[in-house]
Parts: C-alpha cells; structure tokens; sequence
C-alpha cells in the first residue's frame, strides 16, 4: 500500500478530521508522538477536528487535553466549534421505539448514545467488559512498551443503566451480539431508515455493528462543518481506521488509514499510515507537510 504523501497546490491553511478509536487512542494508550504532532500541525495554522463514533460525554479526557478546533460525535449527529454547537441531530422517538423493538425482538444486546453519555442495556456491560479486559491484556506488551500501567487504563466504554436515557434525545446505537448474523438482520429489517455499519468490537462468534438515520455519517456531518466553515473539501484530510469512516474517506480530499485498518478499508483510503502506538497520527501528519 502506498506511502501517505504529501498534497500539492492546496492552500495554506487545511482541517484534518481524526477518528479516536484505534486512530488516536489504543488500548487506553495515546502516543506522545500524536499529542504533539496535533499541536504542531494547529500551531502551523490548520484546524483539528475529532471525527468519532462516540458521543461527547464519552470521550476520553485525556484526548480533549490535546486541543482541538471542534468535534463531530456520534458518528456525525452533533458537531461543535470550540464552545459552540454547529447543529445537532438526534433520532425521532419513533426510530429510537423502532430499534428497540428490534434488539429486543432478537434477544440483541445494546448501547444507546445521546450527546451527553452511553446508555447500556442489561447484560451488555458484563459481556464488553470482559472483552475488552481479554483485549488489554493480549496487548500487555504495547501497553508496557508506552509506559503506561495496564491497571490504571480505563474502560473503553463507560455507560449508565438504560433506565435513565431520555429516549427523546438518542442519537445512535451500538450493538453486540452473540450470534454471528446479527448485522445481516439489522441490515435486512433497519436498512430502509438506519445507516448499518459494523463496529470495531469482533466478538467471537457473534457480532457488533452500530446503527444512526440513514443520511447521518462522518462524510455528511464533515460537509456540514466545512461548509459553515468557508473551506473546501479538497483541503480536508480524513484520518480513520473503522467502518463509519468510510464516509469520511469518501468526502474529504485526502484519506488516510491506520496501519491496523482493515485491508479493504487501507484501499478506500488510498493512503495508509503506520499504526496507532507506531506515531500512526505523527506520521500521517509530518508527511503531509501539516505538522
């Protein structure tokens, strides 16, 4: 796969739309190289967005503590500037009543966003938690060789119990499942109202996807942004590693994936970085001219 490389003839200034999951932060682990080569890159006068599937209220702190210019969340359902809310677009109560009655139709676990926090149907939180505590330690190695105590990382998803989501201010949901076809039925039954990507939780054998209104992506909420913005597309940068960024790939001028990004999604973009915890987001950054 080729080499991220520089753009020629764009203008000075550029905005880079950057995923956190598995782009910004792994395993609970954020490379210095990408603290300080997001600083730099807005030091030299471009503007840093994050682009994630996460809601607001469930981005890691230490990722805000790097400094942005604005933010997309929930898979492109909200986004600000600064302080400043952009627009927001949450589901209708009735598509959130309609995804219920689907996951509970099908036995299906899931998550449900607002802008403010995650909302974890019962049973879901015993079953990611042990997932993601499988995960951490099968990476120990990366988690150690950052200097970062596997004890003192987080939960990659910290949610409060269903019952006290405001059904009237959902704005997308997450699905795991135990059987491995749930995704091909969400498709079938939600395709015609609900963007149905899969997730980036691989259950064995079972599966995970996420759901938001159809017409609601990164690509569409970065062509709302840019154009409040002034800028052109072509000036964008898109850097990503999940299925909801195809979007985002699809939009912006310059497309990158990580370097542990699915084989299909390296082609999409057309560009590949190194991965997360190998300076991923620095080396996308410096090679671009940007930082």
């Amino acid at each position: 796969m080729d080499a991220v490389t520089s753009s020629p003839g764009s203008s000075p200034q550029r905005i880079v739309f950057i995923d956190v999951d598995g782009t910004i932060l792994e395993h609970g682990v954020i490379a210095p190289s990408t603290v300080a080569a997001i600083r730099r890159a807005r030091r030299n006068g471009h503007l840093v967005y994050l682009c994630t599937g996460r809601s607001a209220g469930d981005i890691d702190p230490r990722v805000r503590e790097i400094g942005v210019d604005g933010e997309i969340t929930n898979g492109g359902a909200f986004a600000t500037r600064g302080g400043e809310r952009l627009f927001a677009q949450p589901l209708d109560r009735a598509d959130v009543d309609r995804l219920l009655a689907f996951f509970g139709a099908h036995g299906i676990h899931f998550f449900l966003q607002s802008d403010d926090a995650v909302f974890a149907s019962p049973g879901i939180g015993e079953l990611t938690e042990e997932f993601f505590r499988v995960r951490r330690e099968q990476h120990a190695a990366d988690l150690r060789a950052s200097g970062s105590d596997l004890r003192a990382v987080e939960p990659v998803i910290r949610y409060r119990p269903l019952d006290e989501a405001d059904l009237d201010a959902i704005a997308k949901a997450v699905f795991v499942s135990t059987t491995s076809d749930s995704l091909d039925v969400a498709q079938a039954e939600l395709g015609d109202r609900f963007h149905v990507v899969p997730g980036s939780i691989p259950m064995p054998g079972g599966s995970n996807g996420e759901i938001g209104l159809l017409g609601v992506n990164k690509g569409s909420a970065i062509l709302r942004v840019l154009d409040v913005l002034g800028l052109d597309a072509a000036d964008a940068v898109g850097i990503g590693d999940s299925w909801n960024d195809i979007e985002m790939f699809e939009v912006v001028g310059t497309a990158v994936a990580m370097g542990g990004a699915d084989p299909q999604l390296k082609a999409l973009a057309g560009r590949v970085t190194t991965d997360v915890l190998d300076d991923g987001v620095r080396n996308a950054l410096v090679e671009l001219g940007l930082a």
